[in-house]
């Protein structure tokens, strides 16, 4: 066990299971428990290293939990396997901090927890634009700085949204939520670039935008745009919903930043090095006007000099997920692709996860990220 503070559940379980960091709720140990576990909870808030893992994991481990702050790499998964472990799944959708490929080679089943993320995560992209938008935090830092005399007409003037056009980079399940919400709720035109077209995006605001028209408003538009840098020049709002790969890696330079209306709000709730967050910095700094709302950042936890300085960035620290719903969900569906693993049931069939959120789960794996690659390889 590695110095950091643990207390286990269920200390007569079986099979032993590690979980780096405590987790919301109660349903989550309920699973386990009900799969003969023991469960060890790491409850100290500092992100373990990946020296402290591998002290934790020990001589046996039959599976474990982890964050998307943690370095899950190829030794881990070869200390992980020496244990005896064969499922591992992280607390999080996303898996970019995960060697998947070292996992499968060590014959370990990875989990992830897609499903409950969507609404909440398309919600703080909303606040976010929101924030940035209408200058809210920095109203706020006003007020309680003392410094408010009086109303004015010309005081924090911000961006009205009803009619202008939002864009979104990344048209998938949460992408999509956002782009709805924006066009739904403030009538907004819709961009987006995404590798492929969104048909059932398109054809809801398609439907939406005939439902105004017999109402006497005027009708929105949606369109894929044939790049990123086209949506960048077009839109009044872009949001970030694509995954961390090399493609995607600082997406957002100070070339993009440059191609932006130069009122323009840009969100991101998607991975930090998404945006080339230095050149994001210098380019607020020589355009006051333009305006960003963050939930995640390059280097987290840390933040590039000068970025904390802008009154003109809304920052808050990776909370996009956080609703207690979603929390508590999240961590239903990586207990339960744990316990299902590790007694040997198959992996889920179907796109709803609700069945896993309360009570007693089916005898699957709600989400295993590399199951055909270990049914390919007879692993």
């Amino acid at each position: 066990m590695s110095d950091k503070k643990w207390t286990i559940v269920n200390p007569g379980g079986g099979r032993r299971v590690i979980v780096t960091k405590e987790l919301p709720g109660e349903h989550w140990k309920q699973i386990l428990r009900r799969a003969d576990c023991s469960i060890e909870i790491c409850t100290d808030p500092a992100v373990l290293s990946k020296e402290e893992i591998i002290t934790a994991i020990g001589d046996r481990c039959d599976g474990a939990i982890g964050q998307l702050t943690e370095n899950w790499d190829a030794e881990v998964f070869v200390a992980l396997r020496a244990a005896g472990g064969t499922a591992y799944s992280n607390g999080a959708v996303g898996y970019n901090n995960v060697d998947v490929a070292a996992a499968t080679t060590n014959r370990i089943a990875v989990g992830n927890t897609p499903g409950v993320l969507t609404e909440t995560t398309a919600e703080m992209a909303v606040a976010l634009t929101f924030a940035a938008g209408r200058r809210v935090t920095e109203a706020d830092r006003f007020m309680r700085g003392g410094r408010y005399q009086g109303w004015l007409p010309t005081m924090f003037m911000g961006q009205r949204f009803v009619g202008k056009t939002v864009g979104v980079i990344g048209a998938g399940r949460i992408g999509s939520a956002y782009a709805r919400m924006m066009v739904e709720g403030h009538k907004m035109d819709l961009v987006y670039y995404d590798l492929y077209p969104n048909l059932a995006l398109e054809r809801y605001v398609a439907e939406y935008s005939a439902f105004l028209v017999e109402r006497g408003e005027a009708p929105l538009t949606c369109r894929r745009l044939g790049s990123v840098a086209d949506v960048l020049r077009v839109a009044d709002v872009v949001s970030i919903h694509t995954v961390l790969d090399d493609s995607t890696y600082h997406l957002i330079d100070a070339e993009a930043l440059a191609a932006m209306k130069p009122d323009a709000i840009l969100v991101n709730s998607s991975r930090g090095p998404v945006i080339d967050e230095a050149a994001l910095v210098e380019h607020c700094r020589a355009n006051p006007e333009f305006r960003a709302g963050l939930d995640v950042f390059e280097d987290e936890p840390a933040m590039k000099p000068g970025l904390a300085d802008l009154d003109n960035v809304v920052i808050v620290p990776h909370i996009a997920s956080a609703t207690v719903w979603t929390r508590e969900g999240m961590s239903s569906l990586a207990a339960a692709n744990v316990a299902a693993i590790l007694q040997g049931y198959p992996v889920w069939d179907g796109d709803d996860i609700a069945p896993f959120l309360a009570g007693d789960v089916p005898q699957a794996a709600p989400s295993i990220v590399n199951a055909e690659d270990l049914e390919a390889s007879n692993l």
